[in-house]
């Protein structure tokens, strides 16, 4: 696919202001025709939740940065927001795309959800509410910075997003989206700051990005809204974070999907498949092809049991899962089906880590190519040709930070 274009036709151009620009942003997207972009201006913008408009594109330019307001009453949805409860769904989302056909978010400027600011009224931010409800054992109610929902033909081009509350985006039944270097960029401590999560959707592409986040840096999810099909990943750079990830949520099954040319450098999982007995579904025809790994705690973690205490009848079934010529150092290397009548079934051709890595394989059919593993599975053959390391040095780059002024 080629590289998206800037949009050719402008029905607006705003300069900032200083005071909160919630309704003249939204009042100027609402009278953007069709097909047209509203372009923000060098300069910062403060707004609430704003809603997109079918067909109609934000273009925020570089040197300009777009900032989430940090009152939680104009995110409420039941009283709940920038709160702790047991559910975790109080909160509207920043922006807001709603069965929308078209348009998107350009730009060579920022999102900055402001994550790590106190929110407004209380002494704590946003990510250390997270954090307190995972203490607490309860949810967190913050806003994510984007949700995508019921939607068609979205383009995310160039922008930079950072120090979103909650998840980054999210595409919900959405059909038609492409990611194309977008940069991603919140501490590896921000709890439940997601990247980038497909879920129930078809035909994603993300393309020369670079994430770091405190969580998945992209997560395919298939849960009861249905599949998730024909994801393509092709040439992006994953930092700190949990990897990239299939799961938890495989339910509504997850197929045809294609990564290459990865690179995780730092992540704590690497390539990752996760799920349970509680949300467990099929997830097949996977291909993993030229991905390099440095400093990663597991870098191969396909597993079944995320929940060990998880209950219910939904078995994690992973088949066709192929990889080929994939290069990483130390850590554990997981390949655990669920039992033996529902094995997971990979295929290994090229797969590189160093001598001290170590396997932990159970309930798993494995076929290796003639580029062979090393280290060789346990109760497994490999050819005499040992695995050949990728040749990753031109991979390791630093994150691209962006030349906008910091909050």
């Amino acid at each position: 696919m080629p590289e998206p274009v800037l949009p050719a036709h402008i029905c607006a151009r705003l300069a900032s202001s200083s005071g909160d620009d919630t309704r003249r942003l939204q009042a100027a997207m609402d009278n953007c025709p069709r097909g047209e972009a509203l372009q923000l201006l060098a300069g910062r913008f403060s707004s609430g939740p704003l809603t997109m408009k079918s067909g109609v594109t934000l273009w925020i330019s570089r040197g300009a940065m777009l900032v989430a307001n940090s009152d939680p009453r104009v995110y409420d949805k039941n009283g709940h927001c920038g709160t702790v409860d047991h559910k975790g769904n109080g909160c509207r989302p920043f922006i807001l795309f709603k069965s929308t056909d078209g348009g998107g978010i350009v730009g060579e400027g920022v999102i900055d959800g402001q994550g790590g600011k106190p929110i407004q009224g209380q002494e704590e931010s946003w990510w250390q509410l997270a954090r307190r409800a995972q203490t607490e054992g309860g949810a967190q109610n913050v806003p994510r910075l984007i949700e995508i929902e019921d939607a068609s033909h979205i383009i995310f081009h160039g922008i930079t997003l950072r120090n979103s509350p909650g998840f980054h985006v999210t595409l919900k039944n959405v059909q038609d989206a492409t990611f194309w270097g977008v940069r991603i960029d919140t501490p590896a401590n921000a709890r439940n700051t997601d990247g980038i999560d497909p879920i129930s959707s078809q035909n994603i592409l993300i393309a020369h990005s670079f994430i770091r986040t405190g969580d998945d840096n992209v997560a395919i999810k298939a849960g009861a809204g249905g599949a998730t099909r024909h994801v393509v990943l092709v040439d992006n750079h994953f930092y700190w974070g949990h990897g990239m990830s299939i799961g938890s949520e495989t339910l509504g099954g997850v197929s045809d999907i294609r990564v290459r040319d990865l690179t995780l450098d730092g992540t704590t999982s690497g390539l990752r498949i996760k799920s349970d007995i509680s949300r467990g579904g099929v997830v097949s025809d996977v291909r993993y092809e030229n991905v390099c790994m440095r400093g990663n705690r597991r870098p191969l973690d396909f597993d079944t049991r995320y929940d060990a205490l998880a209950i219910g009848n939904n078995i994690p079934v992973y088949l066709d899962i192929s990889l080929s010529h994939i290069s990483g150092e130390t850590g554990q290397l997981i390949l655990r089906g669920h039992d033996a009548a529902h094995p997971l079934q990979f295929a290994l051709n090229g797969v590189s880590f160093s001598h001290t890595a170590h396997w932990l394989i159970e309930s798993a059919q494995i076929r290796i190519g003639q580029d062979g593993v090393s280290p060789v599975p346990p109760g497994e053959t490999s050819l005499p040709r040992s695995a050949v390391p990728a040749d990753c040095a031109k991979n390791w780059i630093p994150f691209p930070m962006t030349d906008a002024s910091e909050d």
